[in-house]
């Protein structure tokens, strides 16, 4: 006896065990480690709060020998210090935890086909379900190497009819920010971009040219920045020393945040000589002086809906090839824009 008993404690707690503190069945503490939803929140209290008492942590091989599932989703990111990447990814992380299930993150150095397809097929080898990417950047879907039978969803429109796709509404929230400076009376509005491998920052470039050519506004050249507050702060200095910049939209909050403080410097006073506008609504943009207008994007319900569309795939065997759900985005109109003097 034991020999039997000391083999146990080495072994670890069982999920006997968990429903023993808990004092429920271990067929319901196998739902709530497998995560589906047909427990009561009390009880899912109860079982994960005896999990965490015994140190009990699921069998991840066993479960996918009994279920089919290892509970676990890869995700693919690149520069997850810019506030899109690392906003998708967090939203994502807790839209699978709230579905019962853990995320193995790479963070990629480099956005070539290469790295990417290499890091799908380092993750392909471990124990996922299935995989999120949350940008491919330039890489395309004639160059990016899946596993055939991986279900994949990702975060980028132009894998369209390849792959199921998520996103933000670029255009038309682009749309909006320039007609809201039209309509405030600026001639033209001036537009400084994020880089040129980026499939978003070049979404919006085109959307500005046409939304301007559209309401026959002259179309000034593009400012190419980094998503950076540095490379706005230095190409606001330039665009500070031109008169007729009365109005800029900037590729996203921070290239807005250097924008303002070129700004600032150079005595042009937003918004009274100058409007600016960002993009991605982060909660830095109301507390800047002056208060930023700028394109909410719902990273939230991106998260949910990228997860959603993966086990769709992932638990009912769904063939979403085609699928693309956009989410919209919203104008926050802010201190930061006003009729041109």
């Amino acid at each position: 006896m034991a020999r039997r008993s000391d083999a146990r404690q080495r072994s670890g707690p069982s999920m006997a065990d968990v429903a023993a503190l808990a004092g429920v069945s271990a067929q319901t503490v196998s739902r709530v480690s497998m995560g589906l939803d047909n427990v009561a929140p009390p009880t899912r209290e109860k079982v994960l709060a005896a999990m965490g008492q015994l140190g009990y942590a699921p069998n991840g091989a066993a479960r996918a020998l009994r279920y089919g599932s290892f509970g676990t989703i890869g995700m693919i990111a690149h520069r997850l210090a810019r506030t899109g990447e690392s906003r998708t990814v967090e939203a994502v992380v807790e839209a699978a935890r709230a579905r019962g299930y853990t995320v193995t993150l790479v963070d990629l150095e480099s956005p070539s086909p290469g790295d990417v397809s290499a890091a799908v097929a380092r993750l392909s080898h471990q124990a996922i379900d299935g995989l999120v990417i949350v940008r491919a950047e330039i890489a395309t879907p004639e160059t990016l190497a899946l596993p055939r039978r991986l279900p994949v969803v990702v975060s980028d429109s132009r894998f369209v009819g390849h792959h199921p796709a998520v996103g933000a509404d670029q255009t038309g929230g682009v749309r909006l920010a320039v007609q809201h400076l039209l309509d405030l009376g600026h001639r033209t509005v001036h537009h400084l971009a994020g880089p040129a491998d980026s499939g978003p920052a070049q979404l919006r470039v085109e959307a500005w040219r046409a939304t301007l050519a559209e309401a026959g506004r002259p179309v000034p050249a593009v400012a190419e920045g980094d998503w950076t507050a540095a490379a706005g702060y230095q190409i606001g200095h330039r665009l500070a020393a031109d008169p007729d910049v009365t109005a800029v939209l900037c590729a996203n909050d921070e290239t807005a945040t250097g924008v303002l403080h070129a700004f600032h410097e150079a005595g042009r006073r937003v918004p009274d000589d100058v409007s600016v506008v960002g993009f991605d609504g982060i909660l830095l943009a109301e507390h800047l002086l002056p208060p930023l207008t700028t394109v909410a994007q719902d990273f939230d319900e991106i998260g949910r809906r990228l997860v959603d569309l993966l086990l769709r795939q992932v638990r009912d065997g769904e063939d979403l090839t085609g699928a693309h759900e956009e989410v919209p985005t919203r104008l926050v109109v802010r201190a930061s824009t006003a009729p041109p003097r």
